[in-house]
């Protein structure tokens, strides 16, 4: 039975034809000597014979023109029955002219009670034909019952259409690791009944309907996983060690089937505490078509999505600027072989080198610029503080000055949760970079910037180059928190530890987090970017923070495994400069609502240009002195909300402390006195 199940045989077709020719012609003898009450006298005389042949024969070609013998018996369905009842009715049907024309007439043989005749063996040989093909697939059934010990058996959601197409592909396709045992669903009538011989059970079953009939994996309709019903099953499943699997809609089925390969993992991204972000695609259109977009840090994961999503607006051209070069490589690729039409640049630099810079806006003239070049990882930076003073604060002061001298229409930097309340030097750099733009932005006409770099490009070699500082430019930042299974973040590096068997480390058992997936970030990234009027710093509505050890949890469970048995976790303490929640928000800032209720805007304390111009000079000298301590403190000065937290460099705000103290006694003293 077993070898029968896991290599099974497929019978020549016109074998199954035959077959079914014989089993009607059997049908009819039976039904013509019921008939005859059994005389079989009249064999003598052949009258049986012709009759029985013209009914074989007659039968032999509308079976063959109708291919009911086509499907393979062992997945025979409804819809094949039905083809055998049309079939037989057919037959039945001429037979009774074929035979009035060459029994009756050509071999003058008396006619028979047709009426009586056929409907009786309407009913049994479409019963022997049913039987027939029920009988090899109840043996095909019976078989992989002797072979489950190794099949993941299965439940499908809902009872639907698309419920009923799944659970059809997964049989056609053959494979025979996992089986389907059943439909789910949360209500409704079709509870308890049976759909293709397979039972509909409710949601609460799910507990028993483990144990009982040892449920592996449960599939889900692709998109459904934020809906509280789906949610409520979802979890009961990871508590049980079901995995779930999605499906996409049938009208996505590749030729109208669906590969299994398009049976897809449920990713941690779909369990993320709130409801999928939706946007207005109609506006961001509007502002991305026909325009030239300059992209930096397009090869990261940020970076790329906004690229990818950018090109479905159809601009005229794209840049594509970063320092990585295999990773930029790629992204050309991808975007070649999905845009072939497409105007496509690549510019290898960074952001750093203003000359190099230079290229890209003045061969192109972009008219819009997403920066999302940056330096990001906070224990990296709190080792090597000029880096990110260079990256992330000068870069950025390239891109922007550059973006006012030619005349870019938009500039939307990319910024962090992180530079709000900042304990590390990564959120402090990117909070002095906003304060940049901020003070840029409101400059009159941006002339500082465009004073400065018309006398840079006097000097460059090229004379036709002309600054467009007529335009004003309007800066906007987006701050976001965490982006799921990016470049570096913790969802790829949880997966790494599973596939390692573990531990996954985890610096807190308290620490959370906001976080959002990179299509959704981009997506309100370039939302954002329409409604933007310029100097706004636009917040992102990224629901509940999440804590990071229950992110590690259900990575565990998704990989169908059991957390602290399976997988443990350890937990290391928190890095240099980190902290245990995020905030979006300072207590000096206010927000404003915009159109999208996911998109809100914070009002914050803006300083003039020529100020954070001299502060940000400052930090670039005190980068030339290779002192981080001195480094580190001007950038306090800068930013006084600027704490450090589990760094070395909180001697520093001790040092503040002490002195704030040495002030405050002699003046309170002296204050006690005069009363």
């Amino acid at each position: 039975m077993k070898i029968f199940y896991d290599k099974p045989f497929t019978v020549p077709r016109w074998i199954i034809l035959m077959a079914d020719t014989v089993i009607v012609t059997a049908s009819f003898a039976l039904s013509y000597f019921i008939l005859k009450q059994f005389h079989f006298p009249v064999l003598v005389r052949g009258h049986f014979f012709i009759h029985a042949g013209l009914f074989s024969l007659l039968s032999l070609a509308v079976f063959y023109f109708m291919r009911i013998y086509t499907g393979l018996i062992r997945y025979s369905n409804t819809k094949d029955m039905f083809r055998i009842f049309s079939a037989i009715l057919v037959v039945s049907l001429v037979y009774p002219f074929v035979s009035g024309v060459i029994a009756g007439r050509l071999y003058h043989i008396p006619s028979l009670d047709m009426p009586t005749l056929l409907v009786l063996n309407f009913f049994i040989s479409s019963s022997l034909l049913i039987l027939f093909r029920t009988s090899i697939k109840e043996i095909y059934i019976l078989a992989k019952g002797y072979a489950m010990t190794d099949v993941k058996k299965v439940l499908i959601y809902g009872s639907d259409n698309h419920a009923i197409l799944i659970k059809q592909a997964i049989e056609a396709a053959g494979n025979h690791k996992f089986v389907v045992s059943g439909f789910i669903q949360s209500g409704g009538q079709k509870i308890n009944s049976t759909i293709e011989q397979k039972r509909v059970y409710h949601t609460r079953e799910l507990p028993e309907l483990h144990k009982k009939l040892a449920i592996d994996k449960l599939i889900l309709p692709n998109g459904q996983s934020g809906k509280p019903e789906f949610r409520a099953i979802i979890d009961c499943c990871l508590n049980l060690g079901i995995k779930v699997q999605t499906v996409p809609p049938s009208e996505q089925w590749v030729s109208g089937k669906l590969s299994l390969g398009q049976m897809q993992d449920l990713k941690i991204e779909d369990l993320l505490p709130r409801k999928p972000i939706q946007i207005n695609n109609q506006l961001v259109s509007e502002e991305i078509f026909g325009k030239r977009v300059l992209i930096t840090g397009a090869a990261g994961s940020i970076g790329s999505e906004i690229v990818r999503q950018v090109m479905s607006y159809h601009p005229e051209m794209v840049i594509l600027c970063d320092q990585a070069e295999s990773p930029l490589h790629e992204t050309q690729l991808e975007l070649e072989e999905k845009y072939p039409s497409a105007k496509i640049k690549t510019f290898i630099a960074s952001i750093r080198n203003l000359r190099r810079m230079l290229i890209p806006f003045k061969e192109y003239r972009p008219h819009i610029v997403f920066h999302a070049a940056a330096y990001k990882h906070v224990p990296m930076m709190e080792k090597h503080p000029e880096e990110a003073i260079l990256t992330n604060v000068m870069g950025t002061r390239n891109m922007a000055d550059l973006s006012v001298c030619f005349g870019v229409e938009k500039f939307v930097m990319i910024s962090t949760d992180k530079a709000v309340n900042p304990t590390n030097i990564m959120g402090a750099s990117k909070r002095i970079a906003e304060t940049y733009v901020q003070s840029l932005n409101h400059a009159s006409n941006n002339p500082p910037a465009a004073e400065f770099l018309s006398r840079l490009i006097q000097d460059d070699d090229d004379d036709s180059i002309t600054v467009t500082a007529n335009v004003k430019t309007k800066f906007i930042t987006t701050r976001f928190g965490n982006v799921l299974g990016s470049n570096g973040s913790v969802i790829p590096r949880f997966r790494a530890q599973i596939q390692h068997g573990g531990p996954i480390t985890v610096t807190h058992p308290d620490i959370t987090r906001y976080f959002m997936t990179i299509p959704e970030a981009v997506q309100l990234v370039l939302e954002a970017a329409t409604m933007g009027h310029g100097g706004e710093i636009f917040i992102f509505d990224m629901g509940e923070p999440v804590k990071i050890a229950d992110l590690a949890v259900n990575m565990i469970k998704l990989s169908g495994l059991v957390p602290d048995k399976d997988i443990n976790i350890v937990y290391t303490g928190l890095r240099p400069g980190e902290k245990l929640y995020e905030e979006l928000l300072n207590e000096k800032e206010k927000t404003l609502p915009t159109h999208h209720e996911k998109i809100k805007i914070a009002k914050v304390v803006s300083r003039s240009y020529k100020e954070v111009l001299n502060d940000i000079e400052s930090l670039t000298d005190l980068c030339k002195q290779g002192d981080h301590f001195k480094l580190v403190g001007k950038m306090k000065l800068i930013i006084p909300e600027f704490i450090s937290n589990n760094s070395e460099f909180s001697k520093l705000d001790e040092v503040s402390k002490a002195r704030k103290k040495v002030l405050f006694i002699p003046a309170f003293t002296d204050a006690v006195k005069m009363q």
